[in-house]
């Protein structure tokens, strides 16, 4: 009876361990489009495109 109470204690912690590994995935991929939006913003500003532009000419010169 003891072993059936431990492996069911056991059980039920490894539940809520998996279900927390699916939250943090979810946040992390959230986290990361996030990210990548405010870097596209970013990159894709006027500023950011000049200088861009300017680094490059300035290298195939």
């Amino acid at each position: 009876m003891r072993k059936l109470i431990a492996n069911f204690a056991r059980l039920r912690s490894e539940a809520a361990d998996a279900g927390m590994s699916t939250a943090e995935y979810a946040v992390g991929t959230l986290a990361a489009v996030a990210f990548a939006g405010i870097l596209l913003k970013v990159v894709t500003s006027g500023n950011v495109q000049a200088a861009l532009g300017a680094v490059i000419d300035r290298a195939l010169k």
